[in-house]
């Protein structure tokens, strides 16, 4: 009753079914891996921004990588703004997530001569994209800024691609070493994204960036079991396909059985 199954097309079948239970495990274990990378980085970016602030000087050094660790951690920093170095950092949404604008980029030059660059807030783009918009001018003198640490951005880690030949004073990456170039001075790894100012600086200034959330762990779980359950299917679904193969061939055979039956007692002469 089962012979079909050594058929062409039940034979590509079953392969077929063979080679998609393992993909759609493995895409399950994928799914759980990224769920559980998300859930360490909520867990790091909450345990960092609760620790205590420190100074940025500890954490990082100039041509150093901020590692992983380290990232999101709240530090301080002490010196006076280079606006002169200022750049603005091309196509970074607003809070809202749907308004397009800039980073506004200052290095904040520290008293032993080296750099720090604190990302001070996003402002919106004005109507000419070519020229170097109206920035909110920094606190000048000596400042104490507050702010998380980030790692330098490069096309690798955050998908953004480095365009060349933009406007003058325009970035499309956040990247310490880039800057260093420009202000032939030390720059430390990494930059400050800030929170607080003292003193704040008159005027309106920069909207500052919100802090991540890290409370969504993001559907990843949900996708993990139901490729799993997409993988138990596949067997139940192919034994279904059988019994209903099997079913409707009985049905056939049967009926052609049944025909034949008649065919043959209608060639009969009835009896006088």
């Amino acid at each position: 009753m089962y012979r079909f199954l050594l058929t062409r097309q039940w034979v590509i079948l079953t392969l077929v079914a063979l080679a998609l239970i393992p993909t759609m495990i493995r895409l399950g274990f994928w799914q759980l891996h990224r769920h559980e990378h998300r859930v360490a980085q909520n867990q790091l970016i909450g345990d960092n921004l609760g620790a205590p602030a420190v100074a940025v000087e500890k954490l990082t050094s100039p041509g150093r990588t901020v590692p992983r660790d380290d990232t999101w951690r709240t530090v301080t920093a002490t010196g006076t703004y280079d606006t002169a170095h200022e750049v603005v950092v091309r196509q970074r949404t607003g809070s809202d997530e749907q308004s397009i604008g800039y980073f506004v980029l200052t290095p904040l030059l520290l008293p032993d001569d080296r750099a720090v660059l604190v990302n001070r807030g996003w402002i919106p783009a004005g109507a000419d994209l070519t020229k170097f918009p109206d920035v909110p001018a920094a606190p000048s003198g000596k400042v104490t800024v507050t702010g998380r640490l980030k790692a330098d951005e490069t096309t690798g880690n955050s998908g953004i691609k480095d365009k060349k030949g933009l406007p003058p004073r325009q970035v499309s990456l956040i990247n310490s070493e880039q800057q260093a170039k420009a202000l032939s001075r030390p720059v430390l790894g990494g930059y400050i994204e800030l929170t607080s100012s003292s003193p704040k600086g008159g005027g309106k200034q920069p909207r500052t960036v919100a802090a991540p959330d890290h409370s969504d762990i993001g559907p990843h779980m949900a996708y993990a079991v139901q490729w799993w359950l997409f993988s138990a299917g596949v067997p139940i679904g192919w034994f279904v396909l059988a019994r209903r193969e099997r079913r409707d061939r009985a049905a056939e055979a049967a009926k052609a059985a049944a025909t034949a039956e008649q065919a043959t007692a209608e060639q009969v002469p009835s009896s006088t």
